[in-house]
């Protein structure tokens, strides 16, 4: 059935996604398939449109949407029109001739039917791109009132300042517009996700389902850890198996909402799926496939024994193929930065020679400093003869999102200009040729998750940021500040290569503050009241004598990685320390959020030094500055209640720093890479000892590095310590997210069942 502001979704198909969105016209395509899906009804954009109009809302809404697009840099005018426009829509609701047809069609599904109800926006769930989990989603919705205020919600969730951020950072500049998916809820016994192509590896062959207990929402939103499944596509034989720990499942409750079920031991970690019911969700998976003809990302549900479909999407970051690495692969190195891309190759031996790099060419450099950031941005991928998972080339490519492959030995001489390859970040191989179409997945594209009901730990969730340019679209996601921002590549940016002694020798020293301002303030205005760590510049002498001039002032050292840096550097040469302090100071009047981190401190007679300048300077006048100390150095470990005495309120780990230092390996060596190691029994005692110390003088603790979002040992480890902060790269923020939930929760249980058992003794006796 289908009128003017209702349809049921057996009559849609995908040419109607401009009415009932994405989401409701790839449900209509699968009912067509034949495919197993709960039964329901869209109430399409028309709806919208018109309650928008009735409520005398909707030019005003046209003309706020149209400025929002333009403030996404500017977060608290952003906030200001978001939370305008929602107003407006809440205000007109859903006006009487809607309303109508609405409740006939939900009265048609059955008395107080239990229903899901679901955002299918204009352009959501498309191959262009996916709005996955960034508009509003209610489950066990139930009643007529219920309804129409889900239905509201639902039009609201289109001017949220992440929603409006992704629109604008996808160039979608028409006045946005909601229809809405109602569909008969489904009580999961088992539910999950399954891909079909596998996400981690690109395989076409394979399929890889996701599976917990209870309502699927657990694992879209990453609030467990879900069993993963890997499925051959052409036998279905199961291929592995990874059986994840859940705590928890949620369940509809006898009052109609969902309630959290903790889960004894043996169930938290038992199985989800047998054999048979992988084999049945993998059938249908591939069904989806077949009827799209493209790679799908399909969420189902069992109850009963009975497997549905309940939502289905293609994959929207799938790029070619890499060559059969049997034959084609001409260079190796370590994976740095994920995806992949083909390209002509440009090799280039110096900033300098960067005007050579042609747009969407893959750059191949002996390794790279600061001073290559405008050729990395215009690269399609990187590929450096040196450096390890922490260096420069690295730490710009996961944040500019370029596909990056560092320790190719030789890549310079192997690779030749014009030579077409695909470079493959994620397994860090260089191939020849270009890559067949279709399935390789490439660094996804995740939607921010700050939406009502995702995940919330009490470990911050901090980023670690480089360059200006992302702050906006990494501040619209879920997290809590900037735990890292680093100094050297915004100082290279305003010096424009040249080094500072003869940027002040020349007087030109303004002109670099104002540069900094602008930089630092950006980053600061993206984020509004959540804290951004400034870590001051912490280069070395020899990328100092990079910059031009730097010959005539920097000292030549054998192992400048331990030599002239950081807070010694400070004391000894205050002058550019004077200038990033008059920047902050600058800074810090329109944005009190930001705050100054020392870094590489030694011993306690240089912080005080370099405190004193601060003490001495405009910043240090300045009231709620904290003053941060990395702990990069061993030893912290013994000064730390002397600097915390000194003032110091905070102290973030250097992880990458602190492992070289504690196992004595160079963190940029790809000989030695496999020493490099932050979970080594070592490392681990020097982080407990500095978190140890930290919770019993009351100031706060984190940890930069990527340890925490891929290695969930090494996260339940900083959890158990108490450790208060987490900062890793924005790619990462939300899988570390996941991972300390799910360490947090652990812990929580094992609290718990140790209070149990301390109860059962005390009556026992």
């Amino acid at each position: 059935m289908v009128n003017a502001y209702v349809s049921d979704i057996s009559a849609l198909r995908l040419g109607d996604s401009e009415e009932a969105g994405g989401k409701g016209a790839n449900m209509g395509e699968l009912v067509a398939a034949g495919l197993p899906v709960p039964p329901g009804f869209v109430l399409l954009r028309g709806s919208y449109l018109s309650a928008m109009r009735a409520g005398g809302v909707d030019a005003e809404l046209a003309a706020m949407h149209r400025e929002a697009l333009t403030k996404v840099d500017n977060s608290a005018r952003l906030s200001e029109l978001c939370e305008r426009m929602r107003h407006l829509v809440t205000e007109a609701g859903v006006s009487e001739d809607v309303r109508d047809q609405l409740l006939a069609s939900y009265r048609r599904l059955g008395s107080n039917c239990v229903v899901a109800v679901r955002s299918s926006a204009t352009g959501e769930d498309g191959r262009d791109a996916s709005f996955a989990g960034m508009n509003q989603t209610l489950t066990n919705v139930t009643g007529e009132d219920a309804l129409v205020d889900s239905v509201t919600q639902c039009w609201a969730s289109l001017f949220s300042p992440r929603v409006v951020t992704y629109r604008a950072s996808r160039g979608f500049t028409a006045d946005p517009a909601m229809a809405v998916v109602v569909q008969q809820m489904i009580a999961s016994e088992q539910s999950g996700v399954a891909f079909t192509t596998d996400p981690s590896t690109g395989d076409p062959g394979h399929i890889v389902i996701e599976a917990a207990l209870g309502l699927g929402e657990v694992v879209v939103s990453g609030k467990v850890q879900p069993d993963t499944y890997v499925v051959d596509k052409k036998t279905l034989n199961v291929l592995d198996v990874k059986v994840g720990y859940q705590a928890f499942k949620i369940v509809r409750g006898p009052e109609g909402r969902d309630v959290v079920v903790d889960l004894e031991p043996e169930l938290a970690q038992a199985r989800v799926l047998d054999d048979a019911a992988l084999r049945r969700i993998a059938e249908l998976a591939i069904a989806v496939e077949n009827h799209h003809g493209c790679p799908q990302d399909v969420e189902w549900a069992i109850a009963a024994g009975k497997a549905w479909l309940v939502q289905a999407r293609p994959i929207t970051t799938l790029h070619p193929a890499v060559a059969d690495e049997a034959t084609g692969v001409l260079v190796r190195g370590l994976p740095a930065a994920p995806g992949f891309a083909s390209g002509r190759v440009r090799v280039l031996h110096s900033p300098e020679e960067g005007n050579r790099l042609q747009d969407n060419e893959i750059l191949v450099a002996p390794m790279t400093n600061p001073d290559w950031l405008p050729a990395i941005r215009r690269a399609a991928a990187l590929v450096t003869e040196t450096g390890g998972m922490t260096c420069h080339a690295a730490i710009v490519a996961r944040e500019l999102n370029v596909p990056c492959v560092v320790g190719a030995r030789d890549a310079t001489t192997v690779l030749h200009d014009g030579q077409t390859v695909t470079v493959d970040g994620a397994r860090g191989t260089v191939t020849a040729g270009e890559c067949a179409p279709q399935v390789r997945a490439a660094t996804v594209e995740r939607p921010p998750t700050t939406a009502v009901g995702g995940e919330t730990t009490g470990t911050k969730i901090y980023v670690n940021l480089a360059i200006p340019d992302t702050a906006e679209t990494v501040a619209a996601s879920d997290v809590d500040g900037v735990g890292l921002l680093r100094a050297e590549f915004l100082l290279t940016q305003a010096l424009s290569g040249r080094h500072p002694r003869d940027l002040i020798a020349r007087g030109e020293q303004a002109g670099l503050v104002d540069a900094m301002v602008a930089s630092i303030g950006r980053i600061a205005s993206a984020f509004g009241t959540r804290p951004v760590i400034y870590r001051a510049t912490d280069f070395r002498s020899n990328e100092f004598r990079g910059l031009r001039g730097g010959d005539a002032y920097e000292p030549v050292e054998h192992n400048p990685m331990i030599g002239y840096r950081g807070c010694y550097r400070y004391i000894k040469d205050p002058d550019l320390f004077a200038l990033e302090l008059e920047a902050l100071a600058r800074v810090r009047e329109r944005n009190p959020n930001v705050h100054l981190m020392i870094p590489f401190v030694r011993t306690r007679w240089e912080l005080e030094a370099c405190l004193s300048l601060v003490d001495a300077s405009p910043l240090g006048a300045q009231r709620g500055l904290h003053r941060w100390v990395m702990a990069e150095v061993p030893s912290v470990t013994y000064w730390l209640p002397e600097y915390i005495g000194m003032g110091v309120d905070g102290v973030s780990i250097g992880s990458n720093d602190l492992t070289q230092l504690v196992l004595g390996v160079d963190r940029d060596s790809d000989i030695c890479a496999e020493l490099f190691d932050e979970s080594d029994g070592a490392v681990l005692d020097a982080i407990g000892r500095v978190v140890a110390t930290a919770r019993k003088h009351g100031i706060t603790s984190s940890l930069c590095g990527q340890a925490p979002s891929t290695n969930p040992s090494f996260a339940e480890h900083l959890v158990r310590m108490g450790i208060t902060s987490v900062s890793v790269n924005p790619d990462a923020a939300p899988a570390a997210r996941r991972v300390i939930a799910s360490a947090e929760r652990r812990l929580l249980l094992e609290s718990a069942h140790a209070g149990r058992t301390t109860g059962i003794a005390e009556r026992g006796n």
